[in-house]
């Protein structure tokens, strides 16, 4: 009976959110302008369009003339490109690089609610933003299920200069169960749960096998990798690191003592540091 009770409350819980701007992890383009704004620093809110797919991409862009290194963050899963915001705010980045966050397909204002699972899709969808905007020397940075997606750009574009993947869940055959993600695949439950999870949930549903399709081209990924991952990590076992150290060939770890799964957003400055050296290390082999 018990356990009934708490499922109940956990949907009652669900149900009363589904409306919250916090569980939708959605910020309007007026709303993060205002906040860049505030801060005096120049942002552009621009859609990428897909016709084949009707999907319009969420990208927030902050770049001038005379930057030749380019950051593209992408996010992970529930999650929106609002994530990046201590990194797009940050005045070392901000003066020396172009950056670009991207809301995922699903996620914020990309054709919310609508899940692509294919991780191969969505990183050929990155590669097409930054093919149309004609990136060179890029960074790309993925966290959490958006480190894979970094990953996989960084192997089909040839423009990527180094990945950097924070807490990434990259191991096909490391992937935790979390029961929560259950309800977004119960037809009885899945009404109940917010947007931005029932996308999460269908990625979730088809993660591992999407990893294991790719897992022989990373030995093809020559550009430096980094991984960064907290060694307390309760979402992504810490033991993903094992699986980067044997698939890349330019793999470089940093192990975050007592840190878990948030260090991309909570703890920017401990990645910002490594964000710098990579930025240092493409000017001075241009």
């Amino acid at each position: 009976m018990k356990y009934y009770y708490f499922l109940f409350t956990l949907l009652l819980f669900c149900l009363c959110s589904t409306s919250c701007t916090v569980l939708q992890w959605r910020k309007s383009d007026q709303g993060i302008q205002q906040k860049f704004k505030d801060v005096e620093i120049e942002s552009e809110i621009s859609y990428f369009k897909v016709d084949s797919l009707d999907l319009n991409i969420r990208i927030q862009e902050i770049q001038s003339e005379g930057k030749n290194v380019n950051l593209v963050f992408i996010h992970g899963a529930p999650s929106s490109l609002s994530t990046w915001e201590g990194y797009m705010m940050d005045s070392t980045l901000v003066a020396t690089t172009n950056m670009y966050a991207i809301d995922r397909p699903g996620y914020g204002y990309s054709n919310f609610g609508t899940a692509i699972t294919s991780i191969d899709a969505q990183a050929q969808l990155m590669n097409a933003i930054i093919n149309d905007k004609k990136l060179e020397n890029v960074i790309a940075i993925g966290s959490s299920y958006g480190g894979p997606i970094a990953a996989r750009v960084g192997f089909l574009n040839a423009n990527v200069k180094a990945v950097v993947m924070i807490s990434p869940a990259i191991d096909p055959n490391n992937e935790k169960d979390i029961w929560a993600s259950r309800l977004t695949q119960w037809k009885v439950t899945r009404w109940l749960v917010p947007t931005a999870y029932r996308v999460a949930g269908d990625e979730k549903s088809a993660h591992a096998k999407e990893l294991a399709l790719m897992e022989e081209d990373w030995q093809h990924l020559t550009v430096p990798v980094l991984h960064i991952h907290g060694d307390i990590d309760d979402i992504v076992p810490y033991e993903n690191i094992n699986y980067s150290k044997e698939k890349f060939q330019q793999i470089e770890v940093i192990s975050i003592s007592e840190k878990g799964h948030e260090i991309s957003y909570k703890n920017t400055e401990l990645v910002i540091p490594h964000l710098i050296e990579l930025i240092n290390q493409i000017k001075e082999g241009n």
